[in-house]
């Protein structure tokens, strides 16, 4: 659910062969712990980039699964980006967006939903370069938060409306389709399910490698819900495991797509 990556007009200097670049890269890639690593080290010698390696660092933590740890640093960090960028600045709204999906993943959803709300509100009436997609960023955890909370014809339609508003064909599209499945299974449609997750499942494919490492396992977890639901067991047994090994392999043991995997794996089994 973790999509940007730190930049911005007016930040401190990141050119590209600037050492943040080099731990932006590693998160892309998904090497989240020497991210984490490199992160650290490069906020205790160099203040130039010291709250926005701490922020890669938070984001790293959270995709290892620490997500406690990544709430409190990345509360840490929000009056430090406040303070230095101001509230309605990209990098700013990308924390806030960034700390409250951190919410969804510890099961605070009323929370995460709020924020994210108000970061998608906020971020929308911007016009820097990154102000949509920030936007369209937080709608995924406003998604997933509201959808969590039972209320899945409400996630559905925002959804659709973020994925109206979010025509390019990124891995924020894969996570907003993603959304609109998780809605449909959860409202016993799993035949518009499996053709979204199928859909999705394409379009996924057409990415990068590094553009696919934050919805590691997110895609077949979807199509597995979707075959459970259609009776299918079969079929969702092997994309079920393989949902369960890409979230342990990616994320770590601790990680809530790693749960929600293992979950489904032990409806699978009757446990």
């Amino acid at each position: 659910m973790k999509l940007f990556r730190s930049r911005g007009a007016n930040d401190a200097p990141q050119a590209t062969t600037s050492p943040l670049a080099r731990v932006n890269a590693l998160f892309e890639k998904g090497r989240y712990a020497e991210a984490e690593a490199e992160a650290r080290a490069l906020a205790a010698n160099d203040s130039r980039y010291k709250a926005l390696a701490l922020s890669v660092a938070a984001r790293s933590v959270g995709a290892q699964g620490r997500h406690d740890e990544a709430l409190a640093e990345y509360d840490a960090l929000l009056p430090v980006f406040g303070r230095g960028l101001g509230a309605e600045h990209p990098q700013t709204l990308a924390l806030r967006s960034n700390r409250a999906q951190t919410l969804t993943a510890l099961a605070r959803h009323a929370e995460c939903e709020a924020e994210c709300a108000a970061v998608a509100r906020t971020a929308a009436r911007g016009t820097r370069p990154d102000s949509a997609l920030i936007a369209a960023a937080a709608r995924v955890g406003q998604i997933y938060a509201v959808n969590a909370q039972g209320r899945h014809t409400e996630a559905e339609a925002l959804a659709r409306e973020a994925l109206a508003g979010h025509r390019t064909s990124d891995r924020i599209t894969v996570a907003l389709r993603l959304g609109l499945t998780r809605t449909l299974n959860a409202q016993g449609r799993h035949e518009e399910a499996l053709r979204e997750a199928e859909s999705t499942e394409e379009l996924s494919r057409s990415l990068s490698e590094d553009q696919r490492h934050q919805e590691a396992g997110a895609v077949d977890l979807a199509l597995a819900t979707a075959l459970l639901g259609l009776g299918r067991d079969a079929e969702a047994g092997p994309r079920a495991r393989a949902a369960h090994d890409a979230c342990v392999s990616a994320f770590g043991p601790g990680h809530y797509r790693t749960a929600e995997a293992r979950a489904l794996l032990d409806r699978l089994d009757g446990t």
